[in-house]
């Protein structure tokens, strides 16, 4: 997770010119409009490799870095764990260490 925690950060620092902590609210730090969510999400799926769908977006999962990291893990496990695996055949549905099959777990 902190992989992921620290490019969420340098995308805020290199966005917004404001090294955000961990646990700080971007929504009541007054940083965000909606376009910059836009934007935060297509960072998200093109730098994770993940897809977050209208159906995904909660408010709240966008507010910390600490949320926003675990949106991506979660998004990323659901990848994972539906994978299909050319090598062994298999839809790779819940078999094994889904962190370790992750494709953002070990960069």
């Amino acid at each position: 997770m902190e992989y992921i925690k620290a490019k969420i950060k340098s995308f805020f620092a290199n966005s917004l010119h404001y090294e955000l902590q961990d646990h700080e609210d971007i929504f009541a730090l007054g940083f965000v409009k909606s376009i910059f969510i836009l934007q935060l999400i297509l960072f998200l799926e093109e730098e994770f490799g993940i897809t977050i769908e209208k159906v995904h977006l909660c408010i709240d999962d966008f507010r910390t870095v600490n949320r926003i990291a675990h949106l991506v893990e979660c998004r990323a496990a659901v990848i994972s764990s539906c994978a299909f695996s050319a090598a062994t055949g298999d839809w790779g549905l819940g078999v094994g260490d889904r962190k370790a099959q992750s494709p953002i777990a070990n960069p």
